[in-house]
C-alpha cells in the first residue's frame, strides 16, 4: 500500500501536483489546504485577505478526483468563505481530502474538528478552525486492515511552539484515532501538524504507540524552495510497530506545493 501525505498549497503548482499524483498512483493520498467549489467546474481563483492576495483552485477537490478515477474521494471542509474571480465572489469551503483506492473498503471512519468548529460564514479568525479525517482500511489482496489519520494543525501566527490550543488538538486527535482503531492493527498518523519536533505533540502520540519517521529518519526540512523562510519542519509521518515498511520518503523533487510530499510504501 502506498501512502501519500502532502499539503496542496491550494494547488498553486497546480500543473506540477496533478502530474506527480497521477505518476506515484497513491493507494491513498492525505491531502491538506484542499478548496472545493461545487459552483465551478475548475480554473483558477483568487483567495483575497488583507494586505494579501493568493492563487488558488477554486475546485481542487474535483480536479484531483479526476486524477484519479479508480479513487473514492472524502472532502472534510473547515470553513465557507469567499474566493474571488476578477469582481465576482465564488463561495468555496476549505479544509482536508483523503482519497482511496476503490479496491480497499473503508471499513470504519470518523472526522472531527481538533481546534474551533465549523465556520459557515467566512473563513475565519485566527487561529482559524482544524479538523482530522481517520479511516480503517481492509485489504482484500493481504486480508488484513491498517488505520490511517491526518491532520491540519492548526496555524498560529505566533509561531509553531507549544500552546494549550495545541496540546488540546494533539489530546483531540489521539480521542479520534480511539474510535476507529481498534488497538491491535497498523496505525499511520500523517499530515501538516504545524509543530516543531520537539512539541508536546509528540508525547502526546507516542501514548499510541507512534513514532515519527521524518526526525527519526534524521530529515530537517519537509518545505520546498518555495517557503522561503526558516523552520523548515512542518509535516511528520508517524507509525506504530505494526506498520511494516518498504520505503519512507520525504519528496524533494519534484517540487508540487511549498511542503514537500511524505512518501510511505507498507507490505
Amino acid at each position: 500500500m502506498r501512502i501519500i501525505s502532502l499539503n496542496a498549497w491550494g494547488g498553486r503548482l497546480h500543473e506540477a501536483l496533478i502530474s506527480y499524483i497521477r505518476q506515484t498512483d497513491p493507494d491513498v493520498l492525505c491531502l491538506q489546504e484542499v478548496l472545493r467549489a461545487t459552483c465551478v467546474a475548475s480554473g483558477w481563483s483568487v483567495y483575497r485577505d488583507p494586505g494579501l492576495e493568493l492563487p488558488q483552485r477554486a475546485n481542487l477537490f474535483a480536479e484531483i478526483g479526476a486524477a484519479l478515477p479508480g479513487h473514492d474521494g472524502f472532502f472534510c471542509p473547515t470553513s465557507r468563505g469567499e474566493l474571488f474571480d476578477g469582481d465576482t465572489a465564488i463561495a468555496a469551503e476549505f479544509g482536508l481530502a483523503t482519497f482511496v483506492r476503490n479496491s480497499y473498503s473503508v471499513i470504519a471512519q470518523g472526522l472531527e474538528f481538533v481546534h474551533g468548529r465549523f465556520s459557515h460564514d467566512g473563513w475565519g479568525d485566527h487561529p482559524r478552525p482544524r479538523n482530522a479525517h481517520c479511516i480503517r482500511l481492509f485489504s482484500h489482496e493481504h486480508a488484513s486492515t491498517v488505520t490511517i489519520a491526518h491532520m491540519h494543525g492548526l496555524r498560529d501566527p505566533a509561531g509553531k511552539g507549544d500552546t494549550g490550543e495545541r496540546r488540546a488538538q494533539a489530546e483531540a486527535l489521539v480521542g479520534l484515532i480511539k474510535r476507529v482503531w481498534p488497538g491491535n492493527d497498523g496505525l499511520v498518523v500523517c499530515g501538516d501538524f504545524n509543530v516543531l519536533p520537539e512539541s508536546a505533540t509528540f508525547a502526546i502520540l507516542a501514548k499510541l504507540g507512534l513514532s515519527d519517521l521524518v526526525t527519526g529518519s534524521g530529515l530537517t526540512d519537509t518545505r520546498t524552495s518555495y517557503y522561503p523562510r526558516e523552520g523548515r519542519f512542518a509535516d511528520y509521518m508517524l507509525v506504530t510497530p505494526e506498520v511494516k515498511i518498504a520505503k519512507f520518503e520525504v519528496v524533494g523533487a519534484p517540487e508540487v506545493s511549498d511542503h514537500r510530499a511524505l512518501l510511505l510504501d507498507i507490505m
